[in-house]
């Protein structure tokens, strides 16, 4: 990869993480109502998939999933306009955190339920196949939603009909307080791909190029008409939601964790391989900052959706 290929997966982390502990910041202080899901801790997982798509592809998401959004392109003003319920947001101020979508950029969508952008994604797949168009899907989800039933089903389906899709397990150990031990008898996700006849790999989560080279060689396949799961393993610093104080966890296990931060290993290794500097490093993180300011202060300067558009796009 070149410098500046590097560069930007480096920029890419650090945007998600900085946008994400603003959304905190902005949801704890009641300038947003209801709550946040954010992926802090799991950006490598993101921007190493993403990193290895086209803009034809797309990306389906699911509750935490602003992360994603920007990986693939989503502009952070539009994201967080939506946040605030704005006109100016990607779905008019009307999706939210939860249900936001750009069909520009390719990303089809978070979604509030769990598991519940599986079948969502698989569907997609199977519309590319039938227009016989060269584009793929990544479908994200957690742990927790390999448990749904949409999962096995989608798997099933996707492995059968030959759909150009890959299915990425974000493995951080816990669906909301369960951890993984306790609603697993396998010790892994990737292991059930075999039970479908489809191919798997695990990757570490925290390395940003080890998740680009796994899920380059799934897309190769995708594009081949042949499915994959992978699993990232991973961890997110924050809890499942805004409101969790994380008491179902030791803060030894957390800070062992704190020590892979993604962006952290990911910076020391560019530093000591030479392709940045500290002052490279500096730079980026300033200027990241500033474009996070830029999007808050836009959400904030938006004007609210006209109540004569209150119908527009509902649909019973």
């Amino acid at each position: 990869m070149t410098k500046q290929e590097l560069l930007s997966l480096y920029e890419t982390m650090l945007l998600i993480r900085v946008f994400e502990e603003k959304v905190l910041e902005v949801f704890t202080s009641g300038a947003i109502s209801g709550t946040a899901h954010v992926c802090c801790g799991q950006e490598a997982v993101a921007v190493g998939a993403c990193s290895v798509l086209r803009r034809t592809d797309y990306v389906v998401s699911n509750h935490r999933g602003h992360g994603h959004f920007i990986a693939k392109g989503g502009a952070v003003r539009q994201i967080m306009a939506e946040l605030f319920g704005k006109a100016t947001g990607y779905s008019g101020g009307r999706g939210g955190s939860q249900h936001m979508a750009c069909l520009q950029c390719g990303f089809l969508g978070s979604n509030g339920i769990t598991g519940g952008g599986i079948p969502i994604a698989t569907g997609a797949a199977l519309s590319l196949k039938l227009q016989k168009v060269d584009s793929v899907v990544v479908c994200f989800f957690g742990d927790g939603a390999a448990n749904q039933g949409t999962f096995h089903e989608s798997l099933n389906m996707a492995a059968i009909w030959n759909l150009p899709i890959v299915y990425i397990c974000e493995n951080n150990l816990y669906a909301m307080s369960t951890h993984f031990s306790e609603a697993f008898k396998v010790s892994n996700v990737a292991i059930r791909a075999q039970g479908y006849g489809m191919a798997s790999e695990i990757c570490d989560g925290q390395d940003v190029l080890a998740v680009r080279d796994t899920v380059e060689r799934a897309v190769s396949r995708a594009r081949s008409g042949l499915p994959s799961l992978v699993e990232c393993r991973t961890y997110r610093f924050r809890g499942h939601s805004k409101s969790d104080t994380c008491e179902y966890r030791t803060r030894e296990e957390e800070n062992a964790w704190r020590h892979r931060d993604p962006i952290l290993l990911f910076g020391e290794r560019l530093k000591a391989d030479g392709t940045l500097t500290e002052a490279d490093l500096e730079s980026v993180s300033k200027k990241v900052e500033r474009e996070v300011e830029d999007a808050l202060a836009y959400a904030r300067s938006s004007p609210n959706p006209p109540t004569e558009e209150l119908e527009r796009s509902v649909f019973a």
